[in-house]
């Protein structure tokens, strides 16, 4: 992963719903497809917070997280029944070519976005599938969320995927947070 992973014995902050005035789950649903067939990955999915917030609209979620206590926690809460966990590295996605319609990461993008991950997520994706990002912003007051050492800014975010050959369609820096939309 990147610089660090979220501590597992904090964890009920990622069900705080406050969280909400940082990504909604509107903001995400606008970019992912629409179809109710679709497959869309959640990266860093952690208790699932925002895997819950997908799951009415998509065949299937897959809350792909590092850390297996993390999906301990959210099978304790209660995991829809059109939600995978899996417990995997984000450079090693067990998923065929172009398997996902669509992909998020929110407030995680600072943990797992690497080289090699952003290559791993291109090659799962189906050709033009979104990729929506929400992370804390290294422009942000440090405030909430990880160290500011720790963090991307907008342009940053955008210049990664770029380079991953990501198309990025738009990006937002926000008071806390940046916001990044790319297509594979």
């Amino acid at each position: 992963m990147g610089f660090h992973t979220f501590d597992p014995a904090r964890a009920e902050r990622l069900d705080d719903p406050t969280r909400f005035r940082f990504c909604s789950r509107e903001e995400l649903l606008q970019h992912l497809p629409g179809e109710a067939d679709a497959t869309v990955l959640d990266i860093g999915s952690g208790t699932g917070f925002y895997t819950d917030e997908l799951a009415p609209f998509f065949d299937r979620v897959v809350g792909v997280d590092v850390q297996p206590q993390m999906h301990e926690l959210y099978r304790e809460k209660g995991v829809p029944e059109n939600v995978w966990l899996l417990a995997a590295d984000a450079d090693s996605l067990p998923f065929a070519d172009g398997a996902a319609d669509g992909a998020v990461s929110t407030m995680t993008f600072h943990e797992s976005t690497t080289p090699a991950s952003l290559s791993e997520l291109q090659r799962a994706l189906s050709t033009d599938s979104p990729f929506v990002v929400v992370d804390w912003s290294k422009a942000g007051s440090g405030e909430s969320g990880p160290p500011l050492e720790e963090r991307f800014d907008a342009t940053q975010a955008q210049d990664r995927l770029a380079a991953a050959g990501f198309t990025v369609e738009h990006a937002a820096e926000r008071s806390e947070t940046f916001a990044v939309v790319a297509r594979a």
